[in-house]
């Protein structure tokens, strides 16, 4: 495309970092092969919510499937007029790559680069002394964005402080894109006066919380007490547990956690994921009440108007929680016996409603600092996007395997069956190629393709024969 026609394309277009977006209706098990969620099904509420945000009748957004493809700087400079990237605890030492190679990405950009609600992550204490390690990579990459936008927008206090504390200015606290999902509107109401024992419970939480931070205690006791409750996995490995009974992953090594095939909650049938938000937004307006150590869980049923508590781990969580006033408790601070019912009684959700509109004024005046309308100040209020995904027929939540019914072997193995078609095809062209290649005689040594599908289909087939009892 010619820097004319750049010029005079209509309206705006904008690329998003995100793992889809909210229109693909993914199926199950494509979904769980391409890893959609980027590893994390809360990814897909910020990014869900920053792409409605941002997508007005001037503004075309589209996602860029998660991907970090360093070579498409040219085309990218080319063809959108904007790079925006929500982020959650991108500076921790884990995603200190994706990290530098988003850096290094961005440096290529001639373009606008808008960063919406980053977050450093450390222990409750605010000490940032673990990240001494990565500070090079978060001056570059914070350096980066900062010459391509006016300010950064983060999460919460810590990370302001942390940022600031490297010498950056220009860092503002916005929060996390996905509460203002519906724009200055926030309602959370107890319809309940207590939580009685047939209540509907929504309790959510990591593996690191399970098995490190107390709550498999707090899960079983949850468990034994009210019959409806339901655990809300997010990790691609709770889903892979779910759908294909696959403990491949090193997290299913934790039997503790719900999603695991040996937990009762998992032979009950009460645990989900989620490949959508608006699946999981619309099956928490029938609870009662959700708690858990996952913020994202947690913000989902705030958006569903259902009462949430977060007990936090660490750091993102905290900050998050206190820059919204969203009921939150410690999680190394919990009684031996904690009942979701005390929490429930105790969750004061006033200040979180009443200054939300202030907050998203706030997150506005960023982006209009950054040159990017809003939906709710420059569109439909999010109508048209609301309206198309109702016509939309997303997959429910994933459900526990238990069964051996024949509809839910045949999306399987359907899928699976249609992997080694495409398996087998690649397999007769890399054939081709060697047969040509050795004829030249270039000699060339090549892994067998057929190894390859093995690992790739093998292991879902073996489960599938081995499971649905």
């Amino acid at each position: 495309m010619s820097h004319d026609a750049h010029q005079i394309h209509r309206g705006k277009r904008i690329l998003l970092r995100s793992g889809k977006s909210p229109y693909d209706v993914v199926p199950v098990e494509e979904a769980l092969h391409r890893d959609v969620i980027a590893t994390n099904s809360g990814n897909l509420i910020f990014s869900d919510a920053t792409h409605k945000i941002l997508q007005t009748p001037r503004t075309e957004v589209v996602s860029n499937g998660i991907r970090t493809d360093v070579s498409a700087a040219g085309r990218i400079n080319e063809e959108y007029d904007a790079f925006v990237v929500p982020l959650a605890n991108a500076f921790r030492p884990s995603f200190e790559a994706q990290l530098k190679r988003l850096t290094r990405l961005i440096t290529r950009l001639r373009i606008p680069v808008v960063v919406v609600g980053v977050g450093a992550q450390a222990g409750l204490g605010y000490n940032a002394a673990r990240l001494k390690g990565i500070e090079p990579s978060v001056r570059e990459f914070v350096s980066a964005v900062l010459d391509r936008s006016a300010s950064i927008g983060v999460r919460g206090e810590f990370t302001e402080q942390y940022l600031k504390g490297l010498g950056f200015k220009d860092v503002e606290v916005i929060g996390c894109p996905s509460l203002f999902m519906y724009g200055k509107e926030l309602t959370v109401t107890k319809r309940e006066p207590a939580l009685g024992p047939d209540a509907r419970i929504a309790i959510n939480g990591s593996h690191s919380a399970v098995k490190s931070q107390g709550l498999e205690r707090v899960i079983t006791r949850t468990h034994a007490r009210y019959p409806n409750l339901r655990f809300i996995g997010q990790n691609l490995s709770d889903a892979r547990q779910l759908h294909w009974r696959d403990l491949s992953d090193p997290n299913g090594l934790v039997s503790a956690m719900p999603t695991h095939p040996e937990h009762p909650m998992y032979r009950e049938d009460k645990v989900r994921v989620y490949i959508d938000p608006v699946t999981w937004i619309d099956d928490l307006r029938g609870f009662d009440f959700s708690f858990g150590s996952r913020i994202h869980g947690n913000i989902a049923a705030l958006l569903a108007g259902t009462p949430a508590t977060v007990l936090c781990g660490d750091s993102r969580t905290l900050e998050l929680c206190r820059y919204f006033d969203i009921p939150h408790r410690r999680i190394d601070k919990l009684p031996e016996d904690l009942d979701p019912a005390a929490l429930y009684e105790e969750a004061d959700f006033d200040a979180l409603t009443s200054g939300h509109q202030e907050r998203f004024e706030r997150f506005t005046a960023f982006l209009d600092n950054n040159g990017l309308e809003n939906t709710f100040t420059h569109g439909d209020g999010g109508a048209a996007f609301e309206e198309r995904m109702r016509s939309l027929s997303f997959p429910a939540g994933i459900r526990p395997w238990n069964d051996a019914d024949l509809t839910s072997l045949t999306s399987r193995f359907g899928w699976l069956q249609s992997r080694i078609g495409e398996l087998a095809t690649d397999n007769d062209r890399l054939r081709r190629e060697l047969e040509r290649a050795t004829k030249a005689g270039a000699g060339v040594a090549t892994a067998s393709v057929y190894r390859r599908a093995r690992r790739v289909v093998g292991g879902p087939i073996k489960r599938a024969l081995q499971s649905g009892r």
